[in-house]
């Protein structure tokens, strides 16, 4: 018994001194194969570069071998937590709106046609601000008239916008240029145009007799409310010096239509009394006539006879004068 024991205990110790040795072997098998020797170039963001000798690939590992701390505002190419790439090369440098591209690696390209690529791109926000331009609108409200006139009755003012872009430089050459966001500071106000029939005294005298073809007339216009002197006169040589009915416009003065009034007032003007609005014109009249004896605010309507000028008195009306 005791001869068994002791050959299972020989058998024992051989197989423990056999792992032992393959252990070993394999040990150095590893650490063989790790301790490949690269030449690195560290180029530090002052300018200078150093080479150094070392086994391991990790850039970070090859950083703290050998001492280098990145600082919070510099970056690491390659990546710190990578390898190092075909070039051999640590690049640190500032963070600043300067970025360094770096052509895609390729295995047949050599480190000379890498480092010939690298381009410097910058990046800046750059504002402007543009003007709106504003718009035309016209208003027609021009009826059966031949000749036409134009209002404006609002002034076009351009807008204001401020666009923001970001723009990348090569070498100071603008390559791209991308709107980030637009803000209208002021709109733009639209410029009002109404287009109106021009009215001339013979359109006005005897063209537009009928009381709804004389509001048709001034359709759009803005009137000058104003309180009037309104007497009446007629053709006699009492009221006008003459007898033939010729007004200063030249046509025959005409019953509820035909007004004398002041210089202000050009020959054509339409003028309308509301309070006449019962009579056979609807309450508009033109003026075509003069009197020496009347101003601007005082007018004379026509009648037929005397005594039905004489009737008609002498009133304050509020007149609706279209110009």
């Amino acid at each position: 018994m005791k001869t068994d024991e002791k050959l299972s205990i020989r058998i024992i110790r051989k197989i423990v001194f056999i792992s032992i040795i393959l252990i070993c072997i394999l040990t150095i098998g590893v650490k063989a194969s790790k301790s490949e020797v690269n030449y690195v170039t560290i180029v530090f963001p002052e300018g200078y570069e150093t080479t150094v000798m070392t086994s391991n690939v990790k850039v970070s590992d090859i950083l703290a071998e050998n001492h280098t701390i990145v600082l919070p505002d510099e970056t690491v190419y390659p990546d710190i937590n990578s390898n190092i790439d075909l070039s051999k090369k640590i690049t640190i440098s500032k963070l600043t709106e300067e970025k360094v591209v770096i052509s895609e690696q390729v295995e047949s390209v050599s480190t000379e046609e890498i480092l010939g690529k690298y381009v410097t791109v910058t990046e800046k926000i750059v504002i402007e601000q543009v003007e709106i331009p504003y718009e035309t609108i016209t208003k027609d409200v021009s009826k059966e008239g031949t000749e036409t006139k134009d209002k404006v009755l609002q002034e076009g003012v351009n807008g204001l916008k401020e666009i923001k872009y970001k723009v990348k430089y090569q070498d100071d050459v603008e390559i791209e240029k991308n709107v980030i966001s637009e803000t209208v500071i002021r709109e733009p106000v639209n410029k009002i145009i109404q287009i109106s029939t021009k009215l001339t005294s013979r359109s006005r005298s005897r063209t537009t007799e009928n009381p709804t073809t004389i509001q048709a007339s001034v359709e759009g216009m803005t009137p000058q409310v104003v309180k009037m002197n309104t007497s009446a006169y007629c053709a006699c040589a009492r009221c006008t010096g003459k007898t033939n009915g010729i007004t200063s416009s030249g046509a025959r003065a005409k019953e509820w239509y035909t007004v004398a009034a002041g210089s202000g007032y050009p020959i054509g003007t339409v003028i309308y009394i509301p309070a006449l609005a019962n009579k056979p014109n609807g309450g508009w009249f033109v003026v075509e006539d003069r009197g020496g004896a009347i101003s601007n605010n005082r007018i004379d309507i026509y009648m037929d006879s005397h005594s039905s000028a004489i009737i008609f008195g002498r009133k304050s009306l509020e007149c609706y004068v279209y110009k």
